[in-house]
């Protein structure tokens, strides 16, 4: 069984209060707070336009908040821009693949890891020679589970390996947070088992924000959850707590009975 958030003694590593976006008079988002921990797989669930995407987007620094506040590692960066709040601990992956295709499995985690260690006065030193940014790749793709693979050309690898290249892309910067939109998407069985795997082994150094349409895989890797409807958090507890809850089964589960915990 998950552990009870409410019982966490540990500062969130990024912590978000009263988020609100608005598109001209449509709400995306409607005072959303939300926090993450080390070690923690919080995963946020809903149906399409529930928000889910806009707030990690917001929480990545790749839209402004309309209102809301955003601390990472106890520091306000609402207004901070995405690079910089990637060079200070956030990485995210996207829905959709974003890759290098033509460059090797190593080379597009290289690339990732350099932007961390930007050095623009060293304009006479080839790149591929930067003593952080190597390392860096090579620990990325042991993590993501990749080692077999450094010299392979991106574009050849199986959907699966791509998006675990994605993941080992963001984990070259480093981070310490993991804002993850939907890593499982278009995947077989195998490969989806596989990157489960991937998620659990990461949540142990990381505090990982999940965004998942795959009800089983969510419930099966899930510290805790938050369930969006129209913008706005419904319902957000442990797992368990929220396969019984009476509205989440309602408006989101699909079920109009509740069943009464054994």
């Amino acid at each position: 069984m998950a552990a009870d958030p409410r019982m966490k003694n540990t500062s969130p590593l990024l912590w978000a209060a009263g988020l609100v976006r608005r598109f001209g008079g449509l709400t995306a988002v409607d005072r959303v707070s939300v926090d993450l921990h080390a070690g923690e797989l919080h995963a946020v669930i809903g149906t399409n336009g529930a928000g889910k995407s806009t707030l990690i987007n917001m929480l990545s620094g790749e839209l402004p908040v309309s209102e809301g506040v955003i601390e990472l590692l106890g520091q306000d960066v609402t207004d901070w821009p995405q690079p910089r709040r990637a060079r200070h601990g956030i990485g995210r992956s996207y829905q959709r693949t974003t890759i290098f295709a033509e460059l090797t499995v190593l080379e597009n985690c290289r690339l990732t890891a350099q932007a961390g260690w930007q050095q623009p006065w060293r304009l006479w030193q080839s790149a591929s020679t930067c003593d952080q940014a190597l390392p860096a790749a090579r620990d990325a793709l042991e993590m993501a589970g990749l080692t077999a693979v450094p010299s392979r050309i991106a574009g050849t690898l199986s959907h699966g390996q791509q998006r675990q290249l994605e993941i080992a892309m963001c984990l070259a910067t480093r981070p310490q947070v993991l804002l993850l939109d939907e890593p499982l998407a278009g995947m077989g069985a195998e490969e989806g088992e596989r990157m489960l795997r991937l998620l659990e082994s990461l949540k142990q150094d990381h505090a990982i924000l999940l965004v998942e349409h795959d009800m089983d895989a969510v419930f099966r890797v899930a510290d805790r959850i938050t369930v969006m409807i129209n913008g706005a958090v419904i319902a957000s507890d442990t797992p368990d707590r929220i396969r019984l809850d009476p509205l989440v089964r309602s408006a989101y589960l699909g079920e109009e009975e509740t069943v009464a915990p054994c």
